[in-house]
């Protein structure tokens, strides 16, 4: 069997992502954190896809972060994963919150794409918690680059060490 070749017009999915653009998308054209956004501190998979933003907004946080060429699928674009990752990160630690910070896990997870994100955008998400039970917290949020919608999540997070 031979072995498979992508044709010559296809660039490589493995090359560099283009540089960011420069002007009003370009990464130095916004400081997040003379906004108030604080980066957040993760050793573990967040560490490696941030860096990720949070600020205060009343009782919960919002959290942001600049699209990135390591954040690029194919079409240099923000790859969904990323979403995915960022808004799970951001609804379940609002459940944390809403739970009284005791440890919650993620059991139910729903993304829609509305739109695209591109490079040097700054996507932001304020969660909101749509219900709390003793065993569960409901959350949703819609990713926003300004006033554009980028998805929307959905999710269901379990209070553990609760019964039910």
């Amino acid at each position: 069997m031979a072995p498979f070749l992508l044709p010559a017009t296809t660039p490589d999915p493995m090359s560099p992502a283009p540089p960011l653009p420069t002007g009003s998308g370009a990464p130095d054209a916004f400081d997040p954190v003379s906004k108030g956004w604080q980066p957040v501190r993760d050793t573990g998979f967040i560490g490696l896809v941030g860096p990720i933003y949070r600020r205060q907004h009343g009782e919960r946080w919002t959290f942001a972060f600049r699209a990135e060429p390591k954040h690029a699928n194919l079409r240099d674009v923000v790859q969904g994963g990323m979403l995915m990752t960022f808004a799970d990160r951001a609804l379940g630690r609002n459940a944390w919150k809403a739970a009284g910070d005791k440890s919650v896990a993620t059991i139910s997870f729903n993304m829609e794409f509305v739109s695209a994100g591109d490079l040097g955008e700054f996507v932001e998400i304020a969660p909101e918690v749509v219900r709390k039970t003793n065993a569960l917290v409901f959350m949703r949020g819609d990713l926003m680059v300004g006033s554009r919608v980028v998805a929307t999540a959905t999710g269901i997070w379990k209070i553990l060490g609760s019964k039910g």
